[in-house]
């Protein structure tokens, strides 16, 4: 049986998603047009994301449907005691912004392995970008399996469908809005 208020939920919350979307897509068209390179633009919104929206920023970029359905299951399993990684991914955020954050914006880097590769080479960089890419593939996948599983079950469709879905939305505003 079909819950047709969760149908409903979920279709204005990828509404709301994709207009966000948009909406962030014009404002990053507006925004090239008056900022250098298109890269920083459309990874780091220009470097102009404030301290809050940065904090909310990285927040969420954490804590996902995997972060949240695997700390469910390890507290369920091991209690309270073995459940460590929030605390220690909240430490890593905290202590990365306080020690590295500014050096990384004063030096223009994107990306974390930007300062590797200008220390010990392209061919160090190149190399730590496999680890790296992995850690994404499968971080993104189980981001999309935990939102499939939970659109699977609220709208009683098959899962790889509704990761298929939520894959096309993500894409969709991602490349329409960048990082706004």
């Amino acid at each position: 049986m079909i819950d047709y208020v969760g149908v409903i939920a979920i279709i204005f919350f990828y509404l709301v998603i994709l207009f966000v979307g948009v909406w962030a897509g014009r404002k990053t068209d507006k925004a090239k047009q008056g900022i250098g390179e298109q890269t920083e633009e459309v990874m780091l919104a220009g470097r102009n994301i404030g301290t809050l929206v940065g904090i909310f920023t990285m927040t969420a970029t954490w804590v996902g449907g995997a972060y949240i359905n695997g700390t469910a299951e390890a507290l369920y399993n091991g209690g309270l005691v073995g459940c460590q990684a929030p605390i220690g991914y909240a430490l890593s955020l905290v202590l990365g912004g306080v020690l590295f954050a500014r050096k990384m914006r004063d030096e223009g880097y994107i990306t974390m392995l930007d300062p590797f590769q200008i220390k010990y080479g392209q061919r160090v960089g190149g190399l730590m970008f496999f680890p790296a890419l992995l850690g994404e593939v499968f971080w993104s996948a189980a981001i999309l399996s935990a939102l499939g599983a939970t659109l699977s079950v609220i709208l009683n469709i098959n899962m790889t469908v509704s990761v298929i879905i939520s894959a096309l939305i993500a894409v969709f505003y991602t490349f329409t809005g960048g990082l706004y």
